[in-house]
């Protein structure tokens, strides 16, 4: 029987332990790796968020897994992952998968980008072109 997406996010939402902005900021300050999983398009209009390492949600299993030739050094099985989107759904699902490839401490960020920005914290505008 076919879930509803509420649910699939609900269960998802069960496996990890999701930061708030400030929380997920003092995270980063210890090392953690934030991860900005929001389109290109969103970075452009809504600006970015500083020492975040993007990475286009398309792959981003592949390049986080921790058995991937495709993975990047910079994230390791110990390190905390915290994923970022535009609002704080997607990335929770994100966080779910990467659990369940290795990354025991992968979770999101409460409100995504949109909450980090809404706490004023760093966002490094777009430049007019």
């Amino acid at each position: 029987m076919a879930r509803t997406i509420d649910e699939i996010l609900a269960e998802a939402r069960g496996h990890i332990t999701r930061l708030d902005p400030l929380d997920a900021a003092k995270a980063v300050e210890a090392g953690a790796a934030l991860i900005d999983i929001r389109p290109e398009a969103q970075r452009r209009d809504q600006g970015e968020i500083p020492g975040a390492v993007v990475i286009d949600r398309n792959v981003l299993e592949w390049r986080l897994a921790p058995e991937s030739d495709h993975r990047i050094p910079e994230v390791g099985a110990e390190k905390i992952v915290i994923i970022v989107c535009d609002e704080g759904y997607a990335s929770s699902l994100a966080a779910a998968t990467l659990q369940e490839l290795g990354l025991p401490r992968a979770t999101d960020l409460i409100g995504g980008f949109q909450a980090w920005r809404e706490r004023g914290l760093p966002v490094a505008l777009p430049t007019p072109e």
